[in-house]
């Protein structure tokens, strides 16, 4: 019956959106949780290496437990630079990066509740947030900010388009995707604290103050840019099928 059908069509799509901001609510969490509570815990912490691979670690895991339902997006680039190589319906594009920012936003209100109760917490230190200039960790000017998201963002999208392909290795494309954001949180956390993530950078700058705010145009127009391009550069590359849809297994279509 059509009206049960639409109703089925319309629990997929929140149990899809869910997944998608619960996964990002995840990244978004255990990567800037990283860097606010343990990379500079003194003596023992994890430092830019263990952020990097918390970075990569979150995807990873998320990947695995809800990649099945909503294709484990959880960025608003990744999203949008799918729907620009093909392998995702553009009519679900805004759904998806407000179901993702939704959860960034949440993900660092929680952060911020745990990470204030104690004594020595001080929001100077940027609280994980995205920056260029005065506010890049190690005193990069926008070229350099501008051209590093973009870039690193091409190469995530042109990773995840060849791992999720119908050709590779079945089961493997968290592993690849996983590792390489944990790469490109190496390359760069000096240079923005890494972004290529616009929800996981509006968390974050709500909080972190107005020049977070002032300066979060380029974490997401760069990211964004960028996975076009890596996208359209992989669906150029390799155009033959099956591809696959990365949305989930089931699907309304």
């Amino acid at each position: 019956m059509p009206f049960l059908a639409n109703c089925g069509a319309k629990n997929m799509d929140v149990k899809k959106l869910t997944a998608e901001a619960i996964g990002t609510f995840w990244l978004t969490f255990g990567g800037c949780g990283s860097a606010v509570i343990a990379a500079g815990f003194p003596n023992v912490g994890i430092g830019l290496l263990g952020v990097s691979l918390a970075f990569g670690l979150t995807v990873l895991t998320m990947a695995y437990a809800v990649g099945h339902v909503s294709g484990a997006h959880f960025n608003p680039a990744v999203t949008v630079g799918l729907a620009a190589g093909g392998r995702f319906p553009a009519s679900d594009v805004v759904p998806y990066v407000i179901a993702q920012v939704i959860g960034g936003i949440l993900a660092a209100a929680v952060l911020y509740v745990i990470a204030s109760g104690t004594a020595g917490f001080s929001l100077d230190g940027g609280f994980a947030a995205n920056g260029y200039g005065e506010h890049s960790p190690g005193g990069y000017n926008l070229t350099s900010a501008l051209v590093a998201e973009f870039l690193l963002s091409a190469v995530f999208l042109f990773v995840i388009m060849g791992a999720t392909h119908g050709k590779a290795p079945a089961g493997f494309a968290p592993i690849a995707i996983g590792l390489a954001l944990t790469l490109i949180h190496l390359i760069s956390i000096p240079i923005t604290n890494t972004s290529v993530n616009p929800a996981r950078s509006t968390g974050p700058a709500l909080f972190a103050g107005a020049w977070a705010i002032q300066q979060l145009w380029l974490f997401w127009v760069a990211p964004i840019v960028g996975g076009i391009v890596g996208g359209v550069l992989y669906r150029w590359l390799n155009p033959e099928g099956p591809a696959g849809i990365v949305e989930g297994r089931s699907s309304k279509r």
